[in-house]
């Protein structure tokens, strides 16, 4: 798949404990194709997080390599992976990460301008992007001000605003009541439609991974698609 959005090729993930190595990850390969939703299930403790991580290079394999719009995540420094993540992904987690010192506009245009977008035109999009979330009437609000379903909009919305061509999610509404996560899903899939923005989910919820272009299973450290 020479378009695919990001590839992972051998990826495997060690860690040390003691004088034990445990194997989280044993050699995984994955190709993201522009557009695509991909669900990713699993119990607890089987490297889901752990995979996410090394495909937005949040983290470093053991072994293998993962290509963001065909960067290699691990030929550059530190500086070098945060523009590709910038440029290219978008992060939505379980807990919404906003700066809480900074409104929800503030913390919305950030990516931009820490991409070199001019402040005025970072404000803007960044103002319209929250309108297209339903948060027109709370742009200026601090996160501490703002609903549980209200943050996770908000941290939808920053997740997007640089167009990525993929977004990374972990568990993104595991912290929100049921009538706001099928808010969240419907959000993130319109979202998908419109940009066609990848859309890599780390779920439980069986509802959402139903509604994916793929749904795949990690067990023993490998994915396994899910008929």
């Amino acid at each position: 798949m020479n378009d695919a959005v990001i590839q992972a090729r051998g990826l495997t993930r060690s860690y040390r404990q003691g004088d034990t190595e445990l194997r989280v990850l044993r050699g995984i390969d994955l190709d993201i194709a522009p557009g695509e939703r991909v669900a990713i299930l699993g119990a607890s403790g089987v490297g889901k997080s752990t995979l996410l991580h090394l495909l937005g290079g949040l983290d470093k394999p053991t072994d293998g390599k993962v290509l963001v719009a065909g960067a290699d995540m691990a030929a550059g420094d530190e500086r070098a992976r945060a523009r590709i993540r910038n440029r290219h992904l978008g992060f939505v987690y379980q807990f919404h990460h906003l700066l809480p010192e900074f409104s929800a506009l503030e913390n919305v245009a950030m990516p931009l301008l820490i991409g070199g977008t001019p402040a005025k035109k970072a404000a803007e999009e960044a103002s319209d992007l929250l309108g297209r979330v339903g948060l027109a009437e709370r742009l200026h609000h601090k996160p501490g001000e703002l609903s549980g379903g209200e943050r996770q909009r908000a941290a939808v919305a920053r997740a997007l605003i640089n167009r990525p061509a993929c977004i990374l999610g972990d568990e993104p509404t595991g912290n929100l009541d049921e009538r706001n996560a099928a808010q969240i899903y419907e959000l993130m899939l319109e979202l998908n439609r419109e940009f066609r923005t990848s859309v890599v989910l780390v779920t439980h919820d069986p509802q959402l991974a139903s509604r994916m272009d793929r749904r795949l299973e990690m067990t023993g450290g490998l994915l396994q698609p899910i008929d």
